[in-house]
This record gives C-alpha cells, structure tokens and sequence, in this order.
C-alpha cells in the first residue's frame, strides 16, 4: 500500500482560503493575534480533513522549546509500585499540551549523565527528578542549566523546589484510628533501623509518636521494633511483640509488606485480624492491601499528586524556588480496624 502523502501548511491555506501566515497564527495559538473565530475554525477543520502535523522539531529550532519535559528517575518507569509517579506526570504533561520524555537510570552516573545530555539536546522545558523512595539527594550537576524539581525526594543544598510525602502527616494519620477505636497500647514496626536517617521512618514514627502524645498515651519503648520494611520483619517482630506480659492490641505497621507478615504472625498463633490485633500499614500497595483478609487500612502515598505538583511548580516558573512541598498521604479504612473493647 503506498505511504499517504503528509499534508503541508500550504495546502492547509488553500484549502480554507487564508495565508500560511494565518495558518501559522492559528496553530501556535498566538495571542492578540487578528484571526476571526470563523476563519480560526475554518483553519482547524481543513487541519483535521488534510491530516496536517506540524512539524516539532523545526518548531523547536525556531521557538527554542520543544513541549517536551524530562523525566529522570532511578527506577520509576520500572516499577509497578511507584510508576504512578510516572503516570502523574504524563497525564498533568498531556492536560498542558506538552509530553514526557523518561528515562530510568538504575543510579548509574553514565547513564545519568548522557540522559541529561540528551534531554538538553531536545530543549525540554525542564526536568522532573524523581526518586523510587523518600529519601534525601544530590542533584546532579548537569541540571544547573535547566529548570528542575525534584520528586518523591528531598533536594539536599535546597537549590530547587522538593516535592514528597508528608511522612509525619501521614503516621499520625494511621494511628489517628486506633486511638478514635478506642486502642492505648499500640505498637509500631519501623520500616528501617532505629539509626536511619530515611525521611519515611523518620516521619512515620514522629507521627506516631504525636498522636499518641496528643491522645495523652504514654509511649512505651518495648511497643516500637525496627525492621527492614519486608514481610519476614512483620512475622518475627510481630511474633516478639505477643510475647510480651501485656501484647499490643494494635499494630502501626510502617509499610504494607510488613503488615502482611503481621497477620501471618497472628495467624501462626491462631489469632485473628482485627478481633484479636487491629492492623494499619502504609503505602496502600494495590496488589496486598486490598487483598489481605481482611483488608488493610493503610495510608495512601500520594504519588499521582506528587508528580502533578512537580510539573505544575515546572511549568509555572515557581520550581527554580528552593521550596519544600509536603503532600498529604490520605487513609485508606478497611477491614483490619476493630474497637478495642472487642479485646477487654
């Protein structure tokens, strides 16, 4: 079959009747241009029966954007748990008339580094930065000469706008229900060594440790244990804590992964989830949370809003401002939350 031929701007302005210059006024949307709402829609209607596409990169030659924004990130694009980020990206990016060009780098410097070339090379906009996880970061040098946010990060020097979750807000969040059902000997499990410096175990236990103060519940030091965020953790530490003369009646988990190993625990004793153990995590993991019997109440990372918070701060000049942007991480109530007269 042959090739249809692609439709040129200067048979666009013959077919409605206009100059290329009018066509070209139309199709860039310039403002405080003269074109009559007619003739504009005449000039669009011919563009759609000719199939007309302009042509990007010469676009990009003359006007120095291309409406394209970077997007590097370690592991992002790769992984089904944190490509929302990805996704948020994309379709905020789509909604303003531009795209994304991604690229994971496995947090290999040459890799990195010839990613940022290449973005430089096609005039992005600016660059989105984005982090598998919360955690704090160099940016590397090549991204001085673009506008850059962060994601899912935290800008080390403070040079450019960080986007992350609220960890805090959202560890006072998951033991807000445990407190509200009634529970004052709640326990947590960390999702990293006591001597961390990780903003998400950080944040998840300092808001823990608010709610508690502010429900007015001592915390007890034997009802914390620290883990490495995986399900073998949740069992062991869940396990240990049931040995205590006065076990929890609830658990604060610090990550999805690590409640699963807790109801494993609990089952292992012929205990049940929530009549015997309430249950929180965090993360809301689509392919656990909902699944575990019963459902996990969990807190919700808000990656999608993460990623539209970053190329909204891009695209609106503000993300060259050294500015820190926590995002409210949301609860998700399931099943695993009982009152706690349920244990008296």
């Amino acid at each position: 079959m042959a090739r249809k031929a692609t439709a040129t701007m200067k048979q666009v302005a013959e077919r409605a009747g206009v100059s290329q210059a009018t066509v070209s006024l139309v199709l860039n949307n310039v403002g405080g241009n003269r074109v009559n709402e007619s003739t504009r829609q005449r000039v669009l209607d011919t563009v759609d029966e000719l199939g007309y596409r302009t042509n990007a990169f010469a676009k990009s030659l003359r006007s120095g954007e291309s409406g394209m924004i970077g997007f590097i990130s370690d592991e992002v694009a790769s992984s089904p748990f944190a490509g929302r980020l990805l996704k948020g990206a994309q379709l905020l990016a789509w909604e303003t008339g531009n795209v994304i060009l991604s690229v994971d780098t496995f947090n290999e410097p040459d890799l990195e580094a010839a990613a940022i070339d290449m973005m430089l090379s096609y005039r992005v906009k600016g660059v989105v930065y984005a982090s598998m996880y919360h955690r704090v970061l160099d940016l590397p040098a090549g991204l001085d000469a673009v506008p850059t946010v962060v994601v899912n990060a935290q800008e080390r020097s403070r040079r450019v706008a960080s986007v992350f979750p609220d960890e805090e807000g959202g560890g006072y969040a998951a033991t807000r229900p445990l407190i509200e059902a009634g529970h004052t000997r709640i326990a947590m499990i960390n999702i990293q060594p006591e001597d961390s410096d990780l903003p998400a175990g950080l944040g998840r236990l300092a808001g823990y440790r608010r709610a508690l103060a502010e429900a007015g519940i001592a915390e007890d030091p034997e009802l914390i244990r620290y883990g490495g965020g995986i399900v073998e953790d949740g069992l062991a530490l869940t396990l240990d804590l049931f040995d205590l003369d006065a076990p929890p009646t609830a658990i604060f988990c610090g990550n999805d992964r690590t409640a699963w190993g807790a109801y494993r625990a609990l089952e292992s004793r012929g205990l049940r989830v929530p009549e015997d153990c309430s249950i929180v995590g965090f993360d809301n993991h689509e392919m656990l949370a909902p699944i575990l019997d019963p459902g996990l109440s969990t807190i919700e990372l808000p990656y999608e809003q993460m990623a539209r918070t970053g190329i909204q701060l891009l695209l609106s000049g503000i993300g060259q401002e050294p500015t820190s942007n926590p995002i409210e991480c949301v609860p998700i109530l399931r099943g695993s939350i009982a009152d706690a007269k349920v244990h008296a």
